[in-house]
């Protein structure tokens, strides 16, 4: 492995630590959380399956790979979303928002009304609640980001809506 290479993902796996001990932080700073449960609670990799993302949220080829789900002591749900080349989420909202913490590629995200933006590795986009937005990868490159979503306490943490065009997928 170059040395390049294996920098690479030490900084990618510090960026990711630093912004989930932030996430994290930022929920018990709010006094959102309860008492600690009595010992830690270890989800090994590979445990819990990928799944595809349906075709009625999705243009294209999607992979989620869930991280950990929303509970009592943390109210955000954390996935790992790998995007190919052109694919892409539907519109869609978020009743306590999102964040996307970008892992790898280069991927393109737009609020309603506004122009797209291009995003890269260790760009970090907030999509405030209830913002009309979509997400996906580049023409030509794929893109994987972190997503940490806020839920309702009835599970809820996202609103689909209707599929981005093509037109406004390549109006940049």
């Amino acid at each position: 492995m170059s040395t390049t290479f294996a920098l690479s993902l030490k900084t990618l796996r510090m960026s990711i630590f630093a912004g989930l001990a932030f996430i994290i932080a930022a929920g018990a700073a709010d006094g959102q959380t309860k008492a600690p449960p009595a010992s830690q609670e270890i989800v090994r990799a590979g445990t819990q399956p990928s799944l595809q993302g349906p075709a009625d949220f999705f243009t294209g080829r999607v992979r989620v790979d869930p991280v950990w789900p929303a509970n009592a002591n943390i109210p955000a749900a954390a996935g790992l979303t790998t995007f190919e080349p052109g694919s892409r989420s539907a519109w869609h909202t978020h009743p306590r928002g999102q964040r996307l913490l970008v892992i790898s590629g280069v991927g393109l995200t737009q609020e309603w009304g506004k122009p797209t933006q291009v995003i890269r590795p260790g760009d970090v986009v907030w999509c405030p609640p209830g913002v009309k937005h979509w997400h996906g990868a580049g023409p030509t490159t794929a893109m994987t980001h972190l997503h940490v979503t806020g839920t309702e306490p009835d599970g809820k943490n996202i609103t689909w809506m209707e599929k981005v065009s093509d037109e406004q997928y390549n109006a940049r």
